[in-house]
């Protein structure tokens, strides 16, 4: 079991106190998820520029994730050969290079494939920025991990609005834009960021399958899978039942994700102290669950406002889980960290790659709620998974003691 996050917050003078180049990957970080939320206010102007239907628009999320997923098994692999600031850097030239191209496509099957080689780039940057900032960060795992997530979910509150601003001009313009902003993230990175010194011990091309064998690691792994089919699922089709403009689509998901941010950096921590993790998971896969049923029963009626005010309350539990479920990939098993991070991605971002194609083809197919009530299910069933195969989450209720102690001994100090 790792025991960095024990110490947390004890230690480095806070989570804002951190180093330039933590703050340049940060940067970098948010830029990296601001691509997953920026096409969502202009897929219908893409659909509608290219002649396409709303499945085949949201092959960019799928070829987007299903890349990044598999992607994510040579991460480690990457990285312990020519070190973590060189396969950031690596990573962000793809983006840089993919996002461009993206904005020159003529069809549909060229934004497809170049999103792909946007994935490829966004899983070796993405998988390395979490390393590298848990070994750079001052205050501990626990303090890199929630700086994390909240680059991840400032990222994606603000990739909608600058979909939105931008793609009101023109769908091509967002490409561009990410692709400006990742040019800027790559010199930070590159003038900010020291070397990273290699690991003494090269990662091996199985060793994210392997460390899958861990039982708690697979139980977060597979519930996560599920979590983030119902995730997706809102991403990607509700904003062709919004009835919106690319402002109003915008708004609706920046709201969205500022819930998404503070639930993930200040409700989650405080929830796992009070009532331990595998209790968050349960709380915020229960929610999320409801708010797909109110997503469906809102959008069958036709009240739109219904359905705005379940999307962005979603939030709440998407915040809550994705720490969650971060921190606990990285706490429950002996496997190190980037490798456990490799495995548990590979595994979770499937749900993001599956998600998109299934729920909209659904919801053309056969009507606008089943792909929610299918989500719910995937939520009702990562419970189950969590139920079912308790027994291998008891690092966890151990790790969540060691922070309600270390809580108890620091409130003096506070």
């Amino acid at each position: 079991m790792q025991t960095g996050v024990q110490t947390g917050m004890q230690t480095g003078g806070g989570i804002l106190r951190q180093p330039m180049s933590v703050w340049a990957t940060a940067f970098a970080a948010v830029v990296a998820f601001m691509g997953i939320g920026l096409v969502d206010p202009i897929l219908p102007s893409i659909a509608q520029g290219l002649k396409a239907t709303p499945s085949q628009v949201s092959l960019l999320f799928t070829s987007y994730f299903l890349v990044t997923a598999v992607a994510m098994l040579i991460t480690g692999w990457v990285s312990s050969r020519i070190g973590g600031k060189r396969t950031l850097l690596a990573g962000l030239a793809l983006v840089i290079v993919f996002a461009a191209l993206a904005g020159t496509s003529t069809s549909v099957a060229e934004l497809v494939g170049f999103r792909a080689g946007w994935g490829l780039g966004n899983a070796l940057f993405v998988a390395t920025a979490l390393a590298v900032i848990v070994g750079a960060a001052s205050g501990g795992a626990e303090s890199a991990i929630i700086l994390y997530e909240a680059a991840l979910g400032l990222g994606i509150s603000a990739g909608p609005l600058a979909g939105a601003l931008l793609g009101d001009w023109n769908w091509r313009a967002p490409f561009f834009g990410t692709a400006t902003l990742m040019a800027v993230g790559f010199v930070l990175i590159l003038t900010l960021l020291k070397a990273t010194p290699k690991p003494p011990t090269k990662t091996a091309l199985s060793a994210p399958i392997r460390a899958l064998a861990h039982g708690g690691l697979s139980t977060t792994a597979f519930t996560a899978l599920f979590y983030n089919f119902a995730f997706f699922t809102i991403l990607a089709f509700t904003p062709f039942i919004l009835g919106m403009s690319p402002y109003g689509i915008g708004a609706v998901f920046f709201g969205w994700g500022v819930c998404v941010a503070l639930a993930s950096v200040f409700g989650a921590p405080r929830l796992q102290r009070r009532i331990g993790s595998v209790s968050v998971l349960h709380l915020a896969l229960a929610l999320l669950a409801v708010l797909q049923v109110g997503i469906a029963v809102f959008g069958v009626a036709g009240v739109n406002t219904g359905v705005v005010v379940c999307v962005v309350l979603s939030g709440i539990p998407i915040g809550l889980n994705n720490t969650v479920f971060t921190e606990s990939a990285m706490e429950v098993s002996d496997a190190p960290r980037p490798v456990a991070s490799a495995g548990y991605n590979f595994v979770r971002w499937m749900g993001g790659a599956l998600a998109p194609f299934i729920a909209t083809k659904l919801g053309e197919d056969i009507g606008v709620a089943v792909p929610y009530v299918l989500g719910a299910v995937c939520c009702f069933v990562g419970m189950m998974v969590l139920y079912l195969r308790r027994h291998h989450l008891r690092t966890l209720v151990r790790v969540d003691a060691d922070h309600a102690r270390q809580d108890v001994v620091a409130a003096p100090a506070r």
